[in-house]
């Protein structure tokens, strides 16, 4: 049973919880702690108990006994992150949401700087910036974070349209519930989940407001993340951006924006396929058959801004179904990589000096359509013509 909170409270932070034995009550105080004092009633802590097969369910009924503000929520059976975050929101009553994964914490400070920023703008979406922590402790700016920069007040996707490219997961962004109910937006089963449910915050907002502060700890390598795991199911990425691609052709049907999606699309599709911490060599083939086939489905009637250097030349690979070249590439600039690095090279991400990095993850997600662009980032690729 989920106690019901006697009000309703600013903001509702939902913490879906699977296999995190060992960083679970460091989260969880990240949140609680951080909570200024006059300000209990404005927060609620909502932990998603998803049939956690080790001890986080009676962590979290020992953490819940006796502190305010502290909810859990314990399915019966295991249900993966995206639909253990909807039930978290089933039972959530505050005017934001906040997504919070069980692996990752929140730094000194946050809780206070949010609930200011929500009360100041009144936004649809509230973004924020994140350091990526390795288990050695370094910590690191991701990529992405400088589209963050110089942006006051509120804005809108169309004003600040490098906002769709930062990294587009849940966890760095609140949002306003009746916004998202507007939308219709709830997250799907299977893996990149926030995907269908990311992109389209951003792009239905009026009112976005960037807080350009590090308010999340984003934990990286751990055993169990999905980007560290090879398995067949990163093949979920195909039926979560067709999900983004209906969305956007149902709610949004404009051209610039399908061309800024579609591009993101393949060079996500590129990393997946290009990193061997990811698949199978088995499964690399017809990873990119499927890359090729979302190509041909949704490449937009006047084209798209092709990407520049060796990521622009795979684009166009997959653009042709090119296998055997795309391979052949991958493997050189693999081999070069290896040869520009001292040291051994091994491990889960030993692939990326031959996989693009994520979007709005790696070094080439900084340049927008918008100002800024390298002058070859603003050839277009002609509908069903590649140089």
């Amino acid at each position: 049973m989920v106690n019901e909170p006697t009000h309703a409270p600013l903001l509702s932070i939902v913490v879906p919880v699977y296999g995190v034995e060992a960083y679970l009550y460091q989260c969880l105080e990240s949140i609680r702690a951080d909570i200024p004092a006059g300000e209990s009633d404005a927060v609620e802590l909502i932990a998603v108990d998803d049939a956690s097969p080790d001890g986080c369910g009676a962590m979290l009924r020992s953490y819940a006994a006796g502190r305010d503000g502290v909810r859990v929520v314990h399915l019966s059976s295991n249900v993966g992150l995206g639909l253990a975050r909807n039930a978290g929101l089933d039972v959530a009553t505050g005017r934001y949401v906040w997504f919070v994964d069980s692996d990752d914490w929140l730094p000194p400070g946050t809780i206070a700087a949010v609930l200011d920023r929500l009360r100041q703008h009144q936004p649809d979406v509230l973004m924020l910036d994140h350091l990526r922590v390795h288990e050695d402790g370094r910590r690191e700016v991701d990529a992405s974070s400088p589209l963050l920069r110089g942006i006051t007040g509120v804005t809108r996707l169309a004003d600040q349209p490098q906002l769709l490219r930062v990294q587009h997961t849940a966890w760095n962004k609140v949002v306003r519930r009746d916004f998202m109910d507007a939308l219709e937006l709830r997250f799907f089963p299977g893996w990149y989940e926030d995907i269908p449910f990311s992109h389209p915050l951003l792009i239905g907002a009026e009112k976005v407001s960037v807080l350009d502060r590090v308010c999340y700890l984003y934990r990286q390598g751990r055993q169990g993340a999905i980007t560290s795991t090879r398995s067949g199911r990163h093949f979920d990425a195909f039926a979560q951006y067709e999900r983004l691609m209906d969305w956007v052709a149902r709610k949004h049907p404009d051209e610039r924006l399908q061309a800024e999606l579609f591009e993101l699309m393949i060079s996500h599709y590129l990393v997946v396929v290009g990193n061997d911490g990811r698949l199978h060599p088995h499964l690399r083939r017809a990873f990119f058959h499927r890359a090729a086939a979302h190509y041909r489905r949704y490449l937009p009637t006047g084209g798209y801004p092709l990407p520049p250097g060796v990521t622009g030349l795979k684009h166009r690979l997959v653009g042709r179904g090119d296998w055997l070249a795309y391979s052949a590439l991958r493997q050189a600039h693999r081999v070069a990589g290896r040869l520009r690095r001292p040291g051994p090279v091994g491990g889960a991400d030993s692939d990326s000096v031959a996989a693009d990095e994520d979007p709005g993850r790696g070094a080439g997600a900084a340049p927008t359509r918008d100002g800024g662009l390298a002058p070859e980032r603003r050839d277009v690729l002609a509908a069903g013509r590649l140089p």
